[in-house]
């Protein structure tokens, strides 16, 4: 674990490079703020590693090796164009600290013990890729919404559950420290896409029969806030918003 936490350490262009960038808060997507004013094109100048979602709340977000993919409610994914807008991104450049091979089935939560274990602690980012082939993904993605908006509880009601079986592919995201609620989504967050890229979505489960764990530890946070009039006139402090999360994400 020691090995894993102490590639934290550095200064100058190595600490930044290790920085987490966000764009508005957890807490306004659950308020109905889907109207961001950062291009897909601004974001990737921050990192080539993270998710989100787009304005109107139009499917899911995720972003590997530099290239945005747009996983849309269907089921589908393309690759996002630089003019389209986000109200909530979170990116990083991924340089892996730590290498997992998983060699026998594990299910979501050996994964997660897998993960707990290798960073040590509780109270810092970790960046997550999973690379490998999935005996099960189960996934949702949230249908755009119109104006005016709904708060997210209501909006992910209509959202689109797909199963994949057997698939090789990918799942990417966050482990957040429980603090983070509100600002970011606290614990695992993680999107996934296929190996061809042209299907994806929120996971909302999975089993994974062999593959790779590549963790990244991240301690800096850059967060910027929109300075949209929706976001300036939204209520951010409303309600239970850990509760609000958990229906939301699938919790």
């Amino acid at each position: 674990m020691r090995n894993l936490l102490a590639h934290v350490s550095g200064s100058g262009e190595a600490q930044r490079s290790r920085e987490i960038y966000q764009t508005s808060t957890m807490s306004a997507l659950l308020d109905g703020v889907y109207e961001g004013d950062v291009t897909i094109g601004e974001l990737l100048e921050h990192g080539d590693f993270g998710l989100g979602t787009f304005n109107r709340l139009d499917g899911e977000m995720l972003i590997l090796d530099g290239v945005c993919h747009h996983l849309r409610a269907d089921g589908s994914a393309h690759v996002a164009g630089r003019a389209e807008k986000t109200p909530f991104a979170v990116v990083t450049r991924f340089t892996p600290d730590l290498t997992i091979p998983v060699t026998s089935a594990s299910d979501q939560a050996a994964v997660t013990e897998l993960i707990d274990q290798a960073a040590g602690s509780a109270n810092v980012i970790c960046a997550i890729r999973v690379t490998g082939t999935f005996g099960r993904v189960r996934t949702r993605t949230v249908m755009a919404q119109s104006p005016p908006f709904p708060p997210l509880t209501e909006a992910t009601k209509g959202q689109r559950e797909t199963t994949f079986t057997d698939v090789t592919g990918t799942l990417a995201g966050y482990r957040t420290p429980d603090f983070e609620q509100g600002v970011s989504v606290a614990g695992y967050h993680l999107h996934f896409v296929d190996e061809s890229r042209r299907h994806g979505g929120h996971s909302l489960g999975y089993r994974l029969d062999h593959g790779t764990i590549e963790l990244s530890v991240r301690s800096e946070i850059h967060l910027s806030l929109p300075r949209t009039r929706q976001f300036l006139d939204s209520n951010l402090t409303g309600g239970d918003i850990a509760a609000q999360i958990r229906r939301t994400e699938g919790g």
